[in-house]
């Protein structure tokens, strides 16, 4: 499994505006719903249940929220870089830009850890990070996000 099997060009937000972190599962729910088909209510209350159990960002700008959804065809990724960062209730209390989206199958099973912990490697690299926030296009931070160079292509 590689970002690119969890992440279309299409899902990439390269600066969204929004000011916390309800608006932002809020805009992400939409964007997801777009992307899916799927009701945006039903995604936004996957990812609200979620956060419910434990923040779901995990320090150092970066946030993953993540849930699984029944009806949805394949897993799906959606990256956005946030324009400010924004107060996410992190495991460091440092406020979030860097966020991604995952959304899984109902009955992915061991799927869903291995994306999440696949999204996880990915951002837990300091230079792709700051290669991330510096980037500019939304075909930037896809080529980024999915470049063999990122560590997450290792063998199975």
């Amino acid at each position: 499994m590689e970002i690119s099997d969890l992440l279309a060009p299409e899902a990439v937000i390269q600066s969204l505006k929004t000011h916390g972190k309800k608006q932002l599962l809020h805009d992400l729910a939409a964007r997801a719903a777009q992307l899916t088909g799927l009701p945006e209510r039903r995604i936004l209350e996957t990812l609200i249940e979620r956060e419910r159990l434990g923040s779901t960002g995990m320090g150092q700008g970066i946030a993953i929220p993540h849930g699984r959804l029944s009806g949805l065809p394949r897993i799906l990724g959606l990256f956005a870089r946030l324009e400010s960062p924004i107060a996410f209730d992190a495991i460091d209390d440092q406020p979030v830009d860097l966020v991604f989206l995952l959304l899984t199958p109902e009955d992915a099973g061991a799927d869903h850890l291995k994306a999440l912990a696949l999204v996880s490697r990915t951002l837990r690299s300091q230079l792709t990070c700051e290669k991330l926030r510096a980037a500019r296009r939304a075909e930037v931070l896809y080529a980024l996000l999915t470049e063999p160079t990122n560590g997450h292509q290792q063998a199975a």
